[in-house]
């Protein structure tokens, strides 16, 4: 027997009543909350604008012939995702210099444009340098190797990023020995050491200065 309440209504039709009115009113509810919590109640996936314009530690390629005419194209190690990367750079040394004086001018150079500023595009792509302090490169001392280069500034006194730059920059280039490595010192008669740039290094100079060793003399 269908029971009705006061209004004549079947009572199972009021209950259903009653619970859609329910149902209703937590959506209701919950909309509200959402709203407040600074939530936009939506199935549209959310727009966050166009991609990069360009790709992270990626540039364009250099026109070499135009490097050419400004000067003996060369490589230094800039920083980029935490790591270093080479990019195209030129220095200038003057037709028949000495290969003594040769070494000290082209590491000159790559300090130079390691110290400079990166360019437009390389700072949108991600480039920059810990290379600063405007220092200055000189030949060996009295009692060193004749491949060594000595810094204004110690190499013991440079962040491990930086460090990092210049040896893989100067190891890459003719201001290194055949092998790869560099020999550097500071302005002082300290020791000189040798420096290698490693695959550990050129991935993360942060954490892994380039291994040093004592240089036998003679």
């Amino acid at each position: 027997m269908n029971m009705r309440n006061s209004a004549g209504v079947p009572a199972r039709l009021d209950g259903r009543r009653v619970r859609v009115t329910r149902l209703l009113t937590l959506s209701a509810l919950s909309a509200t909350l959402l709203a407040g919590c600074g939530i936009r109640s939506t199935e549209v996936p959310t727009d966050f604008g166009p991609a990069p314009s360009r790709v992270h530690c990626s540039l364009s390629e250099p026109d070499v012939s135009t490097q050419a005419a400004r000067g003996l194209p060369v490589q230094v190690f800039l920083l980029c995702g935490s790591q270093l990367v080479a990019v195209e750079r030129t220095v200038r040394v003057p037709d028949g210099t000495a290969d003594s004086k040769r070494r000290v001018l082209v590491a000159q150079g790559l300090l130079d444009e390691l110290e400079a500023t990166p360019s437009a595009d390389e700072k949108e792509a991600g480039y920059t340098t810990d290379v600063r302090g405007a220092m200055s490169v000189s030949g060996p001392l009295r009692d060193d190797p004749e491949e060594t280069l000595r810094l204004s500034t110690p190499p013991n006194d440079l962040t491990s990023y930086a460090l990092a730059q210049i040896v893989c920059t100067f190891s890459d280039s003719t201001a290194a020995e055949g092998d790869g490595s560099v020999i550097l010192g500071g302005p002082t008669t300290a020791p000189p050491l040798r420096y290698e740039c490693t695959d550990e290094v050129r991935t993360r100079p942060g954490s892994n200065e380039p291994p040093a060793s004592e240089v036998s003399v003679g």
